[in-house]
């Protein structure tokens, strides 16, 4: 048997997922090719004081939002010692021991990726990929793979809407890719644009050091009780000549430092998209295959795309079905098929009034769509104390942002879970 070649774009988490399941499979798959632009894995963990032309976006107080016994790789557990919700740090080492633990490390190129294009179209629509890379010395080499595992995340290339008169404002513009501490916002007044998870942790810490932080967003009121320092507004649709933001509610407010915490954009240099048939927006890919793939060449995948999920076992159910796909134990409609259902996947959330850059937010839909691909792929599925930890603390979070961190719990088996303190 002649066996798979797979080409791994990225070294972050998803990267290690797939890496590390292709190993387990060397009956099927060569040892796989992770390609990743930096010196270290973890990819948007990597922590980076700098803020100009870095990939990851984390900043220095981070703490997961999840907490560990949601978080973690279904098969490799974080250490029971610590605590369940852990700064960036730990996540860091814990990819790292994942990565150790599974003999990633050796299949590793710190490579620049510059090209990556389908080479022909062979029967049951397989195609044989040419993959070019430059390495440190900017040397280039081309290599020929059966299927790549696109695992370059979607939290590096910030998306910053346009405000009609941003000219005019006149003091400090950034958005939170560039955020690291908040001490040099001491004293200021600083408006934040948008009230996710980054916008509202971001907000919090800035009140803590002074700030006066105005919270401006489109979602209902939050209803958690806030710092004194922080107060939410409407959303800012231009900036007037003098400078000030003026809201959606026709007031205007003066700030010193505007920080956009307004999402990423999905961005593939080395992919193009039209000749694969997919269309690239700011907060959209489409249409993909079981939010996997192309329709028109399922030995293509984009791990990790979709946003609201629990990442890392999200990750470990994609990389199995895809390796199944790969494996020919999974067998896929025709390309008409797989196109139609792509398309009528996202014409359902349309017609349910989920705008278009929301259509990768999976959130509730996520524990359906996992359970799908574990039937599918033959693999167990997630334990049910996952999906009933996750909403827990989802709903601990909506009440109080402040202090939900506080509490650690432990799996008691599949299906319960409990607070330790």
């Amino acid at each position: 048997m002649v066996l798979q070649r797979v080409a791994v774009v990225g070294a972050g988490a998803a990267g290690l997922c797939a890496a590390r399941h292709i190993l387990s499979r060397l009956d099927r798959f060569a040892p796989p090719v992770v390609f990743e632009l930096g010196d270290k894995v973890g990819g948007t963990w990597c922590y980076d004081d700098r803020t100009g032309g870095v990939h990851s976006s984390m900043y220095r107080d981070l703490r997961t939002n999840l907490p560990k016994e949601v978080m973690m790789f279904p098969d490799f557990p974080f250490e029971s010692q610590l605590s369940s919700f852990l700064p960036h740090q730990e996540i860091q080492r814990y990819l790292e021991k994942y990565c150790q633990k599974y003999h990633v490390l050796p299949h590793i190129r710190e490579e620049q990726q510059e090209e990556q294009e389908k080479e022909q179209e062979q029967e049951e629509e397989r195609a044989s990929w040419e993959v070019t890379t430059s390495d440190l010395s900017g040397r280039q080499r081309t290599e020929t793979f059966d299927s790549i595992f696109v695992c370059t995340g979607h939290y590096s290339d910030p998306h910053i809407p346009h405000i009609p008169g941003m000219d005019h404002f006149k003091g400090t513009v950034l958005h939170s890719h560039s955020y690291r501490y908040a001490e040099p916002f001491s004293g200021q007044s600083v408006l934040v644009l948008g009230a996710k998870a980054s916008g509202l942790d971001i907000s919090i810490e800035l009140a803590r050091v002074g700030a006066q932080v105005t919270l401006s967003h489109g979602q209902p009121p939050l209803t958690c009780p806030l710092p004194a320092g922080v107060h939410q507004s409407s959303p800012v649709v231009s900036v007037d000549q003098d400078g000030s933001l003026r809201l959606q509610d026709g007031s205007t407010v003066a700030a010193e430092v505007l920080m956009f915490c307004t999402g990423y954009k999905y961005r593939f240099p080395f992919l193009d998209g039209p000749q694969l048939g997919v269309q690239l927006e700011d907060h959209h890919l489409a249409p993909l295959y079981r939010h996997l793939m192309p329709p028109a060449f399922p030995s293509l995948f984009f791990i990790g795309m979709c946003k609201l999920i629990c990442p890392f076992p999200n990750f470990h159910c994609q990389v199995q079905f895809a390796l199944a796909v790969l494996a020919g134990s999974v067998s896929l409609p025709p390309r008409v098929q797989r196109e139609d259902e792509a398309r009528r996947a996202l014409q359902e959330k349309e017609a349910r009034g989920v705008e278009r850059r929301h259509l990768l937010v999976m959130q509730t839909e996520q524990w359906e769509y996992c359970g799908e691909l574990a039937r599918a792929a033959g693999f167990s599925p997630l334990p049910p104390a996952v999906r009933s930890l996750y909403e827990e603390v989802w709903r601990r979070r909506r009440d109080d942002s402040q202090n939900y961190r506080a509490r650690n719990y432990r799996l008691v088996g599949e299906e319960r879970w409990e607070q330790v303190q």
